[in-house]
């Protein structure tokens, strides 16, 4: 089946299903190690400017930074004062590891935590790619779902490059297609209805619909399978708390709190897997440091905390779609028949993103070394302005 895309392009993730769904139901013991990830994180600066009081929030803009403070304005301003580009919540510039430029809207701050949306997908995959260089996981392997390991289960052809690139074959509806109704679709039946207590359960029960690796399918189901996978690795534990307690010991340890990502927390299903499609909760902050460790081949402040081929990896176009690589959209052009996302015909095909229902952000342009965030909430088809916006930052500032 085809997922659901809206007029500009972008595939409509699960989340929005998730929101119409609601509408409608009303580490290591080492001391020197842990000082160096300690250091690492103290790399990604969080040292602003002084807090600027505005009428409708708080904006901060360095006194030293590629633009002057007069450009800044201009180009965050319009997203929360042109009403084409509502509601922005956050605006965070990086540039150069370091922060050059927020604003948030009434209500909203540098210690607000925000949902990610489909953004968490590439939370997952970064971790998946830390089992991968622990020897845990492997990319080209049949992944290690039990219910697809029967002799003759077509399903046990299913790599994790398969799931990371969209592309498993699995039966999926993301979202609504003619006139099917929103609670019929795989993902609300997955998130909010029989599915809910075990998501995996769901996700991996499905049969397939096409050849892996053949067929470029949208999924948010694929991330809960990445997510189940790697909880099943670190502990053999049916038991939902240690499960849950497994997976979020090591997110924190190897990502979330060497990169000082200390606001990051990830929901959990009630069987104990994270919901790794898109559920996690975040400081605008914490995003961009995500932004700027990728942006990095997976370094901060000097330590090497994934291998840079991981990353290379992720920015890798898919077979089955150019501008999707490792669960990280690319600034490239899609095959006919998809619509475009970011800006392939304007800005450099180096640009990578991640991007979340209701218009979650996170752009990283390397070769400016600058990283964007905005989040906020805009439905999905009048999403095109805010995107354009986002493409005039990143325009202005020089390359390298």
């Amino acid at each position: 089946m085809k997922s659901q895309r809206n007029k500009y392009g972008r595939v409509i993730p699960f989340a929005c299903a998730a929101a119409l769904a609601l509408c409608v139901s009303a580490c290591s013991n080492d001391k020197n190690a842990d000082d160096k990830k300690a250091k690492a994180a103290s790399q990604i600066t969080e040292e602003a400017p002084e807090t600027g009081e505005i009428k409708d929030g708080i904006a901060n803009y360095a006194d030293d930074a590629a633009l002057s403070k007069k450009q800044l304005a201009a180009l965050i301003n319009p997203f929360f004062e042109d009403d084409s580009l509502s509601e922005t919540r956050a605006v965070v510039i990086m540039h150069g590891g370091k922060i050059v430029a927020e604003r948030y809207a009434d209500g909203y701050g540098p210690e607000s935590r925000l949902i990610s949306w489909s953004m968490a997908k590439t939370v997952t995959a970064t971790l998946a790619g830390m089992m991968v260089a622990d020897g845990r996981l492997s990319l080209d392997r049949a992944a290690p779902v039990d219910v697809w390991s029967a002799p003759g289960d077509p399903r046990g052809k299913i790599t994790l490059k398969h799931l990371l690139h969209m592309s498993s074959g699995l039966d999926h509806t993301e979202m609504p297609e003619g006139e099917t109704p929103i609670y019929e679709v795989d993902t609300t039946k997955m998130l909010f209805l029989g599915g809910r207590d075990d998501v995996a359960r769901y996700a991996e029960g499905r049969q397939l619909e096409a050849q892996p690796g053949k067929k470029y399918e949208y999924s948010s189901a694929t991330s809960m399978i990445i997510a189940d996978i790697m909880t099943d690795i670190l502990t053999s534990s049916k038991d939902p708390a240690i499960r849950q307690n497994a997976m979020l010991t090591f997110a924190k340890g190897r990502l979330f709190e060497p990169l000082g990502m200390t606001s990051f927390y990830p929901e959990f299903d009630r069987n104990g897997t994270m919901l790794g499609g898109s559920m996690i909760h975040g400081t605008p902050r914490d995003w961009a440091k995500l932004g700027e460790f990728l942006r990095n081949n997976g370094s901060v402040g000097g330590a090497q905390l994934l291998p840079t081929s991981w990353p290379r990896f992720m920015r890798t176009s898919s077979n089955t779609d150019a501008a999707y690589g490792g669960h990280i959209w690319l600034n490239k052009k899609r095959p006919d028949g998809r619509n475009q996302v970011l800006f392939p015909d304007r800005l450099e095909s180096s640009i990578f993103a991640m991007l979340g229902h209701l218009g979650q952000y996170v752009i990283v342009a390397p070769e400016r070394k600058l990283t964007i965030v905005r989040m906020g909430k805009t439905r999905d088809d009048q999403l095109a302005p805010i995107t354009a916006q986002l493409g005039n930052v990143v325009a202005a500032f020089p390359k390298d």
